[in-house]
């Protein structure tokens, strides 16, 4: 059984990760509507892999007895001023996540709950992949920053991401 200050706060990074959902599909609109396709199918599919996040909390919360509270989204940011704005707001968006996770991780190891620490743990582990991913285009797009052959290419580069296993 979880401790209601843990189901509190899983509910809490459940609503985290839906808002994250809801950013990048605004992102992913915001690049569909620059013609930048590539981008827009890239964000798309981090959106889709934010909702494998929440239905992993959703189903984690259950099976430990716990109850799941859904709450509204706030509305997200529309536009941005270039792809390398949004590319930035998104690596500050993944730290401030992995701040959350790292704090729901104290949590979990000060109510010695060990199940919900091994949960945990898988999103540690994502969290440095999805940093270091939106960190990689971050420097990427300040490499051919007012190039937009550049921009061109990378959107084309950006439409080859698959769905991970999760998400597919």
């Amino acid at each position: 059984m979880l401790s209601k200050k843990l189901q509190k706060a899983l509910n809490d990074q459940m609503q985290a990760e839906m808002s994250s959902a809801y950013i990048y599909f605004s992102m992913s609109s915001w690049f569909k509507a620059q013609n930048l396709n590539g981008f827009a199918s890239w964000m798309s599919l981090q959106a889709q892999e934010e909702m494998d996040h929440v239905m992993k909390i959703y189903g984690y919360i259950h099976d430990r007895g716990g109850e799941v509270e859904l709450r509204a989204l706030p509305a997200p940011q529309k536009s941005w001023k270039s792809p390398l704005a949004v590319f930035q707001d998104t690596y500050k968006h993944e730290q401030k996540i992995t701040g959350r996770i790292n704090d729901l991780c104290a949590l979990a190891d000060s109510d010695n709950d060990n199940a919900t620490r091994v949960l945990l743990n898988w999103f540690v582990t994502e969290q440095v992949e999805e940093e270091a991913n939106v960190l990689g285009v971050v420097e990427t797009l300040k490499m051919i920053e007012g190039h937009p052959g550049g921009i061109y290419m990378l959107d084309k580069e950006m439409a080859g991401r698959s769905a991970s296993p999760e998400v597919a």
